[in-house]
């Protein structure tokens, strides 16, 4: 019996021009290269020029993943985008986006999960995909986080960083077996009694203003890994995988402690493992799309590799994809 799975079929991302070293930000603020490795393993993180908004991160990604599956815009039907930093509180960036491409039929929307916001969106297109509401879909996680982050405070402002990645997401029809290429299995979280853990303390509605990124670290660090660990359980459980049967672990780049911590708990071989944060820095949803193009043009992830991705953002939310590439 065949089934819906939805494949994999083009990667691609976007970082601003801007690089802001560790060594940069020490004449910002309180800070030196050697504090901010020692505890997040960031060296550098990338930096939306003025005038450079989200939807032009993601535009740039987009193209670039349509290119890498031989695909035009006009075969994409869906675009999901997940963004904390939208161009604007309404209309949605991903309908930027789809203008900016050509596109005039089918939809496109945002996702909001912080850093999680990428699963989710995958998530998002793989059902409808499934529920046959969509062929094709362009999935983007794109952020200008330097956009909401306070300058003067060293805990927050060295961790974060601007950049987009994308995948197109397409139809197959397949055996329905853990064989199959695509997407198997996918669990999302969410708390929200942890939102004053990290948060923006702005908004709309709230109080009309645009708001800084505030974060209490240790307590964000005491969650992640018992979180990271739990969905990701949850996909072993429900395709009979162990983290032996793993070609490749792509985290969400927050932290390096959190990424050799969550691996080290789960028993995933630190070669298994892809990290960027330290040259991206935390780019919240853009994150796992980045750091998975990063692998696919260097030649790790090969078709049929066994890839687990997973992240957690503010909210709390957390989530995790396992897929056949």
């Amino acid at each position: 019996m065949s089934v819906i799975r939805s494949i994999v079929t083009g990667c691609g991302s976007f970082l601003p021009e801007k690089v802001l070293t560790n060594s940069d930000l020490a004449k910002m603020v309180d800070t030196s290269d050697e504090w901010i490795v020692q505890r997040t393993g960031i060296e550098q993180r990338h930096i939306a020029s003025e005038g450079q908004v989200t939807s032009d991160l993601a535009l740039e990604a987009a193209q670039r993943a349509l290119q890498n599956a031989g695909r035009d815009a006009t075969d994409i039907d869906t675009i999901i985008l997940a963004t904390a930093t939208p161009d604007n509180t309404f209309p949605a960036t991903a309908v930027t986006v789809q203008a900016s491409l050509g596109i005039t039929h089918g939809f496109a929307f945002d996702v909001q999960a912080v850093c999680s916001g990428f699963v989710y969106a995958l998530t998002t297109a793989d059902a409808y995909i499934r529920a046959g509401l969509s062929e094709r879909c362009l999935v983007i996680g794109a952020e200008t986080f330097s956009r909401i982050l306070d300058w003067e405070d060293r805990t927050t402002c060295v961790l974060f960083g601007d950049g987009a990645g994308a995948l197109v997401v397409e139809k197959s029809e397949s055996e329905g077996t853990t064989s199959d290429r695509g997407i198997l299995t996918s669990h999302l979280r969410s708390d929200g009694r942890h939102k004053e853990k990290l948060y923006v303390d702005g908004g709309p509605s709230a109080t009309q203003t645009v708001g800084h990124l505030r974060m209490e670290g240790r307590e964000v660090f005491k969650h992640a890994v018992g979180m990271i660990t739990d969905v990701i359980e949850d996909a072993y459980e429900a395709t009979g995988f162990t983290s032996d049967d793993l070609d490749w672990f792509v985290p969400h780049q927050a932290n390096k402690r959190i990424i050799d911590a969550s691996a080290k708990k789960l028993r995933i071989a630190p070669e298994k493992v892809v990290t960027t944060v330290q040259m991206h820095g935390n780019t919240s949803a853009a994150s796992i799309p980045l750091a998975l193009d990063t692998a696919i043009t260097d030649g790790r992830v090969k078709k049929n590799d066994l890839v687990m991705l997973e992240a957690m953002g503010g909210g709390f939310t957390w989530g995790s994809v396992l897929l056949r590439w």
